[in-house]
């Protein structure tokens, strides 16, 4: 393998740069790069991977003189169906002037179609040759290519398709370049099925030539977590087990499985939400300092916090499954899968010893929303009686309307000493008008273009995730760990409201709402 291909690049924060603004490190990158969508006519592609390849060309970071998109499916479809079929997932009909109608045609020039099959030599023979073609006519003395695999596909045929990619459409530049493959969620369904599915990938490429994907790192308000956590004097020493009570990470959706229920019936919601995507947000919020912003050093000590983290106990965890889930044809009528959780996780470190982490997770609820809460402890020696009725309390919005907002105790207007829980609040929508929110999806495959792994999923953490799950879901598996029925929209079972009372001793206040402020 290249060495070129173990370059980790170094970013400055986690901002989208401006193409004329991008590292030094990063200037010998040029030259013809070509980003292959496998799966090109699924739901995921359609709706996720061409929009944020069509963003990130509209802010000039796929040039048009560098870059050609390929789309590869078994569907039998020619370049203009696929187009057809990609237009109105790129721009809202509201927006349709013709300026934007302008740049959408521009960049549906850049996609070309393959059609095969996803272990067929013929037809990834054939894509290679599509590549080669378009690389022989952008390439020049300075350049090398680049080649970018994004598996928007199952997982049950990664390994033919790794295995198609490796032996017939790797980088062939003498100049440098790479190779490098996207794999989306999910990685396996426990342990064993994931190190099993490492190591068929692993055997075909190197870790730094594999992104695992999980959009959930690429949000907004998560990747401020590292910025909040480590460049503000007010957080650092106040972040332990002295000052912290206890910590929510929350996903709520307000619909059920509609439409998907029998994929949904395979993994449940500790293997769609819990296992992956809070879990890490829940690493970012409790891991340590790393040494640097370099990729490896963050995902060291994901890492180390993922292994500090103790057995789940049968007593902290609630499950549920709405009523009518399985009304749904697909789901089988005895289904036991969950599609609510509240597991507790405790970390067996000095740190974190003793402060229950609440990963919350469910569907069909009563409203849409995905949140970290930070719950500090009382005031000691509290001389305005305010004690377990009003705490502060730092919450982290991630979606909808992204937002930041630390509840306070203040003085309540008037001529009494009276308290009232109120807030300082940084709502993006309000405090940042104008500025558009990347996509996660942008974000992401613009890090794996430049070599920059820092958001995605090290082999070793993705084991150390499925550690701490797979006894969990090997139970629910067999039916011994059954699942309460709750009403749809509710806030799930009430078992799980007495968990979060009595097991992690977070304290509401019932009279406080939250409303977002207006422009």
């Amino acid at each position: 393998m290249k060495s070129s291909e173990w370059h980790v690049e170094r970013r400055h924060g986690s901002k989208i740069e401006s193409p004329s603004s991008r590292d030094s490190e990063n200037a010998h990158e040029t030259g013809p790069l070509s980003i292959v969508i496998l799966g090109a006519s699924g739901d995921l592609a359609k709706k996720k991977t061409f929009p944020a390849l069509f963003h990130l060309y509209e802010q000039g970071f796929l040039p048009q003189n560098e870059v050609c998109i390929f789309g590869y499916a078994r569907t039998k479809i020619t370049d203009d169906e696929l187009k057809n079929r990609l237009r109105g997932y790129l721009v809202p009909a509201k927006d349709s002037s013709s300026e934007q109608l302008e740049k959408v045609s521009n960049f549906l020039h850049l996609i070309k179609y393959v059609s095969g099959s996803y272990d067929s030599k013929d037809g990834f023979c054939n894509l290679d040759k599509e590549i080669s073609e378009h690389e022989s006519l952008k390439s020049s003395v300075q350049g090398s290519s680049r080649r970018l695999f994004y598996l928007a596909l199952p997982p049950t045929v990664y390994q033919s398709v790794c295995k198609m990619i490796k032996t017939y459409c790797m980088n062939k530049s003498d100049l440098g370049g790479w190779t490098r493959i996207i794999v989306e969620k999910p990685f396996g369904k426990d342990l064993e099925s994931a190190e099993q599915l490492s190591t068929q990938i692993g055997e075909l490429f190197e870790e730094p030539q594999i992104y695992r994907i999980d959009h959930y790192l690429g949000k907004e308000l998560v990747q401020n977590m590292l910025v909040l956590r480590f460049a503000n004097r007010l957080f650092m020493p106040q972040w332990n087990r002295d000052n912290i009570a206890n910590v929510q990470i929350v996903f709520r959706e307000d619909f059920g499985t509609e439409g998907r229920g029998g994929y949904f019936d395979q993994y449940g919601i500790i293997r769609d939400i819990i296992q992956n995507h809070l879990l890490q947000v829940f690493c970012l919020v409790a891991m340590e300092k790393p040494v640097s912003l370099k990729a490896e050093h963050i995902r060291d000590e994901k890492v180390k916090v993922l292994e500090s983290v103790l057995p789940i106990k049968d007593d902290e965890v609630v499950l549920g499954q709405y009523e009518g889930y399985r009304d749904d044809a697909t789901v089988p009528d005895h289904s036991n899968t969950p599609t609510f959780a509240t597991v507790i996780l405790r970390v067996n470190n000095e740190r974190w010893d003793g402060v229950p982490f609440v990963l919350k997770a469910g569907k069909a609820l009563s409203s849409r929303k995905a949140d970290i809460r930070v719950q500090f402890k009382d005031v000691p020696g509290d001389i305005f009686k305010c004690q377990k009725q009003e705490r502060n309390e730092f919450v982290i919005r991630l979606q909808p309307s992204e937002a930041m907002y630390m509840k306070l105790i203040v003085k309540k207007p008037g001529l009494d000493i009276e308290t009232v829980q109120s807030e300082l609040d940084l709502s993006y929508r309000q405090r940042y008008q104008g500025v558009t929110i990347p996509e996660a999806y942008e974000r992401l495959i613009l890090d794996t273009i430049r070599g920059d792994q820092q958001h995605f999923v090290r082999r070793d953490e993705l084991k150390a995730s499925w550690e701490i799950f797979t006894p969990l879901l090997h139970r629910i598996d067999k039916g011994e760990f059954k699942s309460i029925p709750y009403k749809p929209g509710t806030r799930g079972p009430a078992e799980a409201d007495k968990l979060l009372l009595e097991k992690a001793g977070y304290v509401q206040t019932p009279s406080y709402i939250w409303i977002p402020p207006t422009l």
